[in-house]
């Protein structure tokens, strides 16, 4: 068996492929609700209700779909260039440690002015946080998987020492978080009495404005192109290793705001269990939107219902909420496989 490229992808191919993946995963997943006892039609119709059966479950879900739209893009832009950054996780704790650092008094600024200063000053640091790794691959090689994964363990023991030491909340009866940020950063909610915050507004913002870059502009050309076949784009006068570090840094940047939202927006406060593997999830988000910015919404809020609905039915139903974790994982893979397939064709020898 062996792979061909396509000369031409076709419209049929690029949506018959994704949903048979999509299907494929509701069948693996019925096969374990089977294995549990459980009707998966009555499983499935729970997690439905549960993401969006209410207005509360409604914006609950698009609440945890916020930071998952910024790890998203932070993916699929890197990934469009093939900059394999599997240290999202990092980035985001970066930009919450930053946000802690800016909004609890350091800056005696009003909310209009201080909430861009604490964006922009995320952005940064998770710019820089990537930026490493992107030089590392240019000049000696080194694997950008493995140094931007490890770097997600080295930033939450960072964060650990923070929390332990100086960014300490004097008034946590010993518990390692940090203080509060004022009331001027802490962004608005979306609807009173709920959850959301205006930190979806801004995440479907980037994610409109990303569309526009990576279609509309001479740098998400530039991207594409390098993503396809960095020889030829190096040939055509493309300056590679100059769109990877622009890439990283745009990346990075994004990457970081999701950590900015969780604690301006959500949590008021930094913690370890700030984030439950957003980082990594970002990775199927993207994969499941095809890298595509505005795809990234939808898949957001799909992958963020799943989690939401599977806590709601775990409680109705006594089936596992791990089911979520199955679905989530067993839809990466096949989507991935049905991405090679509208890609390639298999030639049986």
């Amino acid at each position: 068996m062996r792979l061909e490229p396509k000369d031409t992808k076709s419209l049929a191919a690029s949506i018959l492929y994704p949903a048979g993946a999509i299907l494929a995963t509701l069948i693996f997943s019925s096969i374990l609700v089977l294995m549990a006892g459980a009707s998966p039609f009555s499983v499935f119709y729970l997690v439905a209700k549960g993401a969006a059966g209410s207005q509360f479950a409604f914006f609950e879900t698009l609440t945890r779909a916020t930071p998952l739209i910024f790890t998203g893009l932070a993916v699929a832009v890197a990934f469009r260039a093939k900059l394999w950054n599997i240290g999202a996780e990092a980035q985001l704790y970066i930009g919450a440690v930053v946000t802690i650092l800016m909004g609890t008094g350091a800056l005696p600024l009003p909310s209009y002015l201080l909430i861009p200063a604490i964006m922009a000053a995320s952005m940064l640091a998770g710019a820089v946080m990537l930026l490493g790794p992107a030089f590392l691959k240019i000049r000696f090689g080194v694997d950008e998987v493995v140094t931007t994964l490890l770097l997600n363990f080295v930033i939450l023991l960072f964060v650990s020492m923070l929390l332990e030491g100086p960014l300490k909340d004097p008034m946590g009866l010993g518990w390692p978080q940090s203080e509060a940020v004022e009331d001027a950063a802490t962004l608005s909610r979306v609807v009173k009495g709920k959850r959301l915050h205006y930190g979806f507004v801004i995440a479907v913002g980037a994610a409109i404005l990303l569309w526009v870059i990576m279609k509309k502009t001479t740098l998400g050309f530039e991207m594409r192109a390098v993503g396809h076949n960095p020889n030829a784009s190096g040939f055509a006068g493309i300056s590679v290793n100059g769109v990877l570090m622009k890439t990283a840094l745009l990346s990075g940047g994004i990457a970081a705001l999701a950590g900015f939202s969780e604690v301006a927006g959500l949590k008021g406060s930094l913690s370890l269990d700030l984030s439950p593997g957003y980082g990594y999830t970002g990775i199927v988000v993207a994969m499941l939107a095809m890298l595509n910015p505005l795809g990234v919404i939808l898949s957001a809020i799909f992958v963020s219902g799943i989690f939401v609905g599977a806590d709601a039915m775990s409680r109705t139903a006594g089936v596992p909420s791990y089911i979520a974790d199955v679905m989530v994982a067993t839809a990466l893979l096949t989507m991935v496989t049905a991405i090679m397939l509208t890609r390639y064709r298999i030639r049986w020898r």
